[in-house]
């Protein structure tokens, strides 16, 4: 059975415009908890849970090296000799070159190897290969099939070593975690609920993640903006619970016919709605007092998971788009390819065919016979024709939700121009309040000057005054 999974990569936040996968799963395993488990001090839950079923061979890691030098030094029929039937389709010598070329012109000249590593999943050998650019140091990371091809690659911001350590703002010893499971079946996914002490019953906050295959902390390099919220608004009273993203955590269960019909229902859709559920269902949790948090790609689809569940209290848009897709992800590349004021041909090839391909998505003939590699992500056409005319602001004015806007005004990914679209459709309602901060990223951490990709290596939380804000409105939302 051949494993596809593709994976959004500009409207997530690591911000890398090169960030694909085609083939194997990328998503590390994590365990099944029980939603019986016994509560526990904080811990650092952002590690794999899933044990390494045996060792990958020292002959595979040694591949994995050959194939990163191939690519490195541009030797791309050499590292297409290995790829699998799929990734020969998925990842031919043009896209190839094109992703090669991306490196050094998002990510700065490139400064050296840091290492290697391996770990087993399943069938497959996961082989990393660290690389040091100017601006961000990233992951070649391959999966191998049982017959040594390549069956998968990805490029992503390189796992830190640095431990978790807690902003300012927590007070860890005013919560407590627990292991949930959110749903069930086939798709359950495990999470983590952070409980504050005392006997509640507690406002409570599920949280839902951007595009692409995030683990519960949301975790980008060295941050974790997800665990700084979970954190900082149990250490307020408010219960957070936070989960492991379906292409994440069930990534071997997407087969090609999967993937041809994957929309944002089903990547985000249902497993927030089923969180909410969970949390009505739980001891110490007040049913009629929870809340959605959507980041990104999760605060877009918010009007959606609230015009299908009535009863969630209120919603917090943080960073969501108000345009469609395709043109915030044009916009993305733009930015992205004249920060250092230069564009190359290499960048102008890719930009004008990611302008066909965003034409392509907006063409009314559309149809799910259209290639996904044609589309904008090498997402499928489904993807596309289920997001056709959606408009998030407006869909969030026939809602009856309070609702918080929050916007960074440094982030380059989702911009000012979408919190004015938002501002637009609400800004005269009393129960919605709209907040701009100046100097925050993406990711709501402070920081000066233009936004980068290169800003998302380093260790940052989200700022305190934001962690106050949701907490404050929680509390006493607008309008009521």
């Amino acid at each position: 059975m051949k494993i596809i999974v593709r994976l959004a990569a500009l409207v997530c936040i690591a911000g890398l415009a090169i960030l694909c996968a085609h083939g194997a799963p990328f998503a590390s395993a994590a365990g099944s908890s029980s939603p019986a488990a016994q509560a526990s001090s904080p811990a650092d839950t952002s590690k794999t849970e899933a044990a390494p079923a045996g060792e990958v061979s020292a002959a595979r890691i040694a591949d994995g090296q050959a194939i990163a030098d191939h690519f490195l030094k541009r030797e791309y029929e050499a590292v297409e000799a290995r790829f699998d039937a799929t990734m020969k389709s998925a990842f031919p010598l043009d896209k190839m070159k094109e992703a090669r070329e991306s490196l050094e012109a998002r990510l700065g000249a490139f400064k050296g190897q840091l290492g290697t590593r391996a770990e087993k999943y399943q069938q497959y050998d996961i082989v990393y290969v660290t690389w040091e650019f100017e601006q961000m140091t990233i992951d070649f990371r391959m999966a191998f099939n049982a017959s040594g091809e390549i069956a998968g690659l990805l490029f992503q911001p390189a796992q830190s070593a640095t431990p978790y350590v807690p902003p300012a703002y927590v007070k860890t010893d005013a919560f407590r975690e627990q292991d949930v499971t959110v749903g069930s079946g086939e798709w359950a996914l495990p999470g983590t609920l952070a409980l504050p002490v005392g006997n509640g019953p507690f406002p409570a906050v599920v949280l839902v993640h951007g595009s692409g295959p995030h683990d519960r902390d949301e975790t980008v390099g060295p941050n974790r903006p997800f665990r700084d919220l979970a954190w900082g608004l149990a250490s307020r009273g408010i219960a957070v619970l936070r989960y492991e993203k379906r292409t994440k955590a069930h990534s071997v269960k997407f087969t090609a016919e999967m993937v041809a019909k994957l929309t944002v229902k089903e990547e985000t859709i249902d497993d927030a709605l089923s969180a909410v559920s969970l949390l009505r269902e739980t001891k110490g949790i007040d049913p009629a007092r929870i809340y959605v948090l959507g980041h990104s790609l999760g605060a877009m689809v918010l009007p959606r998971i609230a015009s299908a569940d009535p009863r969630i209290a209120g919603l917090i848009v943080m960073a969501g788009p108000t345009r469609p897709l395709e043109d915030v992800i044009l916009d993305q590349v733009n930015y992205i390819n004249g920060l250092d004021g230069t564009v190359s041909d290499t960048e102008k090839a890719s930009m004008d065919s990611l302008k066909v391909q965003a034409a392509r998505a907006k063409d009314p003939a559309l149809s799910s016979a259209t290639p996904a590699e044609s589309l904008p992500l090498g997402l499928p056409a489904a993807y596309w024709i289920d997001l056709r005319g959606y408009e998030p602001a407006e869909a969030a004015k026939a809602l009856k939700q309070p609702m918080l806007v929050l916007q960074g005004g440094r982030d380059y990914q989702v911009t000012s121009t979408d919190f004015e679209g938002w501002r637009a459709a609400l800004g005269s309602r009393p129960d919605v309040v709209l907040k701009l901060y100046p100097n925050l990223n993406h990711l709501f951490a402070e920081g000066d000057g233009m936004g980068t990709p290169a800003e998302y290596g380093r260790e940052g939380h989200v700022a305190e005054p934001v962690i106050t804000d949701i907490a404050g409105w929680i509390v006493k939302p607008a309008g009521r």
